[in-house]
């Protein structure tokens, strides 16, 4: 039997004084606040009684941190599946905003094809490789849930793909909220999107940064 449950959890509040986008940069953590809501995200599960047996991560820091706190709440060690991982984008370092960009005109080429989009990795790549690692993830769990640590746009990408909407959208209009849970079920071949859940909401993260 393959898995009975995939849940697709994004990770904490992140460190990040300079909000700067931080794409794949390997050294931003989780900040305390961050910690406590992945811990939120593990405990949501356990409140619905889910049994984990497998937990997978992207391979940066901010993700491998909230899948310990699956861990311990499970008892399963999380594997690193690098298809889980931050998109990359041409604006990753800066301080993004309507100021910084008309100081440095050379970075409008990179906005000149918004629904591909020309600042980074394409919107159906993205959706392409985390279905990719959600079918392999299905086939790990043995009749148990599965998780998977990812990050808002990956999993933003799932969202609209498997839900029929368009994949270019309005970032500021992302449902995909730190530490929310996004879980699936399998009918046949196909993918279905069975709960949304936001449970690190009361503790009023700042969420910048994100790609």
């Amino acid at each position: 039997m393959p898995a009975k449950r995939l849940h697709l959890i994004r990770h904490g509040e992140v460190h990040n004084p300079g909000s700067v986008i931080y794409g794949r940069l390997p050294h931003f953590k989780l900040s305390e606040r961050g910690h406590q809501m992945a811990a939120a995200a593990a405990a949501e599960l356990k409140k619905q009684e889910r049994q984990v047996g497998k937990i997978f991560a992207s391979p940066l820091l901010r993700t491998q941190e909230s899948a310990q706190h699956v861990e311990k709440a499970f008892g399963v060690d999380a594997k690193t599946d690098e298809r889980l991982i931050e998109p990359w984008n041409h604006f990753e370092g800066r301080k993004l905003g309507a100021t910084h960009i008309i100081l440095r005109p050379h970075l409008f080429y990179y906005l000149r094809k918004p629904k591909r989009p020309s600042w980074g990795e394409p919107f159906e790549e993205i959706a392409s490789r985390m279905l990719e690692s959600m079918d392999h993830a299905w086939n790990e769990a043995i009749d148990t849930d599965v998780v998977l640590v990812s990050h808002q746009l990956p999993i933003e990408m799932v969202h609209r793909k498997i839900s029929g909407k368009k994949l270019p959208h309005n970032p500021r209009k992302r449902r995909t909220a730190l530490s929310s849970v996004t879980s699936y079920e399998r009918n046949g071949d196909q993918w279905v999107e069975v709960g949304y859940q936001d449970p690190g909401a009361s503790l009023k993260a700042t969420d910048k940064g994100a790609v």
